[in-house]
């Protein structure tokens, strides 16, 4: 089962415990939230962006981690997290542009324009995880060997 899948998953059993069918969905939003595209993240086929799985949590009146699949090897606990190192994130292509995109708004929303690096909290990390399609812990893995992460000497 891919991550998209799971937090699909993970949605439709939100809706299904709250007694919603998706038509319910789309008329208590009006016209918000779609039938056919929440049906869409539910079964995987479509990727849901962070910012939309917040509004859409913030609608069923849940925390968005409620969704996100749970870690196995290492899990991030509420008030730690990593720092990115911006610079080397900024090298990194296509494959990273919309979690280049989200540690922006992450850094417009905390006022924080220092360019150099981001420290990222727990509920964070998973969100830039569901952007890129992976677990946390694949996350950090992948930002790890492409040398995005700062050590914690580094800092």
């Amino acid at each position: 089962m891919t991550y998209s899948q799971e937090v699909g998953e993970r949605l439709r059993r939100v809706r299904v415990e709250q007694g919603l069918t998706l038509q319910d969905v789309e008329r208590m939003s009006q016209g918000e939230w779609k039938a056919a595209v929440v049906g869409s993240y539910e079964r995987g086929d479509r990727n849901i962006s962070a910012t939309r799985l917040l509004e859409l949590s913030d609608f069923y009146g849940i925390s968005p981690a409620d969704v996100l699949p749970g870690e196995t090897r290492r899990p991030i606990e509420v008030g730690t997290g990593v720092v990115l190192n911006l610079d080397r994130l900024a090298g990194l292509g296509d494959g990273f542009a919309a979690l280049r995109r989200y540690c922006e708004s992450i850094q417009m929303q905390r006022g924080d324009f220092n360019r150099r690096m981001l420290s990222v909290r727990g509920d964070d990390l998973r969100a830039l995880a569901v952007i890129q399609d992976c677990s946390s812990d694949e996350l950090l893995d992948r930002l790890r060997a492409a040398g995005a992460l700062y050590q914690d000497s580094e800092v």
